[in-house]
């Protein structure tokens, strides 16, 4: 199983693992996540990984039916600027393919920041650690583990 999985069984924390066919030519894989499961892309949460101007990379974990503000980001985490970390830098510091980047069970603990609107919602859907598998668990149980902090973080 990946990280990911290995993290939450060892935390002990309820879970459940939804699986589906993934087409490599998709581009949007949080899209094709929440198409592919009958899932409103409001409760599917993509992981993005960006760097702030201090040289930190952060992690913005944020709905598919909306985009993350860099603006929104920077200020939650205590910079003046982020931007898009690039695709090897993020495989790099997550251990994880781009299109599987969890939020949990990363190679290194990076400061991670939850969209707010998670907040309101019973359970979230986030990558497992492989494109075409998908965690269903609890925003609190996902903010504890990853030690993320709720934010403002989108734009639509």
């Amino acid at each position: 199983m990946t990280p990911a999985v290995t993290q939450l069984e060892k935390a002990g924390i309820a879970f459940t693992l939804a699986d589906y066919e993934h087409d490599p030519r998709t581009p949007a894989f949080g899209e094709e996540a929440a198409r592919a499961l009958g899932l409103s892309p409001d409760e599917v949460f993509k992981t993005l990984l960006a760097r702030l101007d201090d040289g930190r990379l952060a992690v913005a974990i944020v709905p598919v039916s909306h985009q993350l503000d860099l603006k929104a980001l920077a200020r939650a985490a205590g910079a003046r600027r982020a931007t898009m970390a690039e695709a090897e830098e993020a495989q790099r510091a997550t251990g994880y393919m781009v299109g599987g980047i969890s939020p949990l069970g990363q190679k290194r603990r990076l400061p991670t920041f939850l969209d707010a609107s998670a907040e309101g919602l019973p359970a979230i859907h986030v990558s497992g650690g492989r494109r075409g598998l998908e965690i269903r668990l609890a925003p609190a149980d996902l903010a504890r583990l990853t030690g993320a902090r709720l934010a403002p973080l989108t734009r639509r």
